[in-house]
């Protein structure tokens, strides 16, 4: 179970900031900084979608409410992110199967997606835009520094990342009130993106 710890930050950081977790391991590779760092995430293709998407997700995880929308539909794709770099990193080592890396890295970054989705909901109860532009850079500074925690220190990062996945349920619990009145403000936004202009 070696790897345990590196696969559970990595499903936790997924949750967060799939496209940076990706960017981050292969760059580790890359330079040759890590030795666990699979050839499938080393790859240049691999490495230039990630740094587009990542870009664009940091501009977009910076907007009210169009952040909680980039949310919604990354529901499937950070899960399904967080499993396949579980499985990837497994398949360079014996100590897990990689059928039962999947499920733990996939299953960390539903979760931590949730955490996250659901805390942003809250912070954009807020009327300005300055606190979601905070949380999103925090977001990314915790991901960078867990993840590159993780890479030479795997149990530490994973004890880091533990805590933090508790402390943002709990967080969701004590807003689920803002966030339930976000989500209600949230839906609201969308209509109004739906609906056609008026006709003059």
């Amino acid at each position: 179970m070696s790897l345990l710890p590196l696969i559970f930050t990595a499903g936790w950081a997924s949750g967060i900031n799939a496209y940076a977790v990706v960017l981050l391991f292969g760059l580790f590779g890359v330079t040759g900084l890590s030795d666990e760092v699979p050839e499938g995430l080393q790859r240049p293709d691999v490495l230039i979608a990630a740094g587009v998407l990542f870009l664009i997700e940091a501009v977009a995880d910076k907007i009210p409410y169009f952040d909680s929308f980039w949310d919604s539909i990354h529901t499937v794709i950070r899960p399904a992110a967080g499993a396949v770099v579980a499985a990837l990193l497994a398949g360079s080592d014996g100590s897990l199967p990689q059928l039962a890396a999947a499920a733990v890295g996939g299953t960390t970054a539903l979760v931590s997606h949730l955490v996250k989705a659901g805390l942003r909901m809250g912070i954009n109860t807020s009327p300005e835009p300055a606190s979601n532009i905070v949380a999103s850079t925090l977001e990314d500074l915790g991901v960078a520094s867990v993840i590159t925690l993780a890479v030479f220190h795997p149990l530490p990062a994973a004890i880091i990342a533990g805590v933090l996945l508790i402390l943002g349920i709990l967080l969701v619990v004590f807003l689920a009130k803002r966030i339930r009145r976000s989500w209600r403000r949230f839906r609201a936004w969308l209509e109004t993106r739906r609906s056609p202009a008026p006709s003059r």
